[in-house]
């Protein structure tokens, strides 16, 4: 697996000084973006098929151990409030559950019954669709989530940083971001880690546009939960309706910060 090889370019970091420590994992860092943009191809099918179920109701579920697991717990978290979907229209399964975000189990992502069991409590139906993800590949708690979500008729998409792995056979699309061997042999919370924010980023991102979630570049379904977001909802709605702050801070007072009802009230006259 190149994710496991040794990187020729890091073999001696450990006698390097700091800042040539940090050219060389910068220099490598830069290559992901790249890794990525190869992918994008594969990327597109994917989306475009979740975003057909989520417009029909369905959830999009990522599912991951490890680096993976939380980097999806991460992207699933903010979904709520960047877009104001109801809670659990994006969400995550990690290897271990809740403690596993915080505390390192590296015994749990070999239990492919433990992935298939996570999968059945949510009651997946064939509207949702499970993103698994493995830097590997291999991760057998992820084989066995995709395999119960293929078994229900879910959309099921493996992502992975390597050109195959066993969760591909349990997918019915595959996302390849191929970031070669790590600064440190194996550690693929770094640049299969970063492979794996970026791509999770536009999952998300583009399916709540495609959603209707966004209005130009502005997340105009945000949820206005504290004092920066209350100031950034006034920007928000000034920008889109092209209205003063003070205006776009009246029409928020008047609809307990509800951004579209304020904007669809301006937008009718009221």
């Amino acid at each position: 697996m190149l994710t496991e090889e040794i990187n020729e370019k890091s073999v001696d970091i450990d006698k390097k000084s700091t800042l040539e420590m940090l050219r060389i994992i910068n220099e490598e860092d830069k290559t992901v973006a790249y890794a990525v943009e190869k992918a994008i191809p594969q990327i597109e099918v994917a989306i475009d098929a979740v975003s057909e179920n989520m417009k029909n109701g369905g959830r999009l579920i990522y599912v991951g151990a490890g680096t993976s697991g939380r980097l999806a717990v991460q992207d699933a978290a903010e979904c709520t409030v960047t877009y104001g979907v109801e809670k659990g229209t994006v969400t995550a399964i990690i290897a271990g559950g809740k403690n596993a975000v915080f505390t390192s189990y590296e015994n749990v992502e070999d239990d492919f019954e433990a992935g298939a069991n996570a999968v059945k409590e949510l009651d997946v139906t064939d509207k949702d669709s499970i993103v698994g993800i493995s830097a590997s590949g291999t991760a057998a708690f992820v084989c066995g989530a995709l395999s119960e979500g293929k078994r229900v008729g879910c959309v099921t998409i493996a992502f992975l940083c390597n050109e195959s792995g066993r969760i591909t056979e349990y997918a019915d699309h595959a996302i390849n971001v191929i970031t070669g061997p790590e600064v440190i042999g194996g550690s693929t919370r770094m640049k299969a880690g970063t492979a794996q924010k970026l791509v999770l980023n536009m999952f998300s991102t583009i399916a709540m546009i495609k959603l209707g979630r966004v209005t130009g570049n502005q997340m105009t379904y945000m949820k206005p939960s504290n004092k920066k977001l209350v100031k950034r909802a006034r920007s928000i709605v000034a920008e889109v309706c092209k209205i003063s702050y003070e205006q776009a801070d009246r029409l928020l007072l008047k609809y307990d910060n509800d951004m579209q009802k304020a904007i669809e009230a301006f937008e009718k006259g009221e």
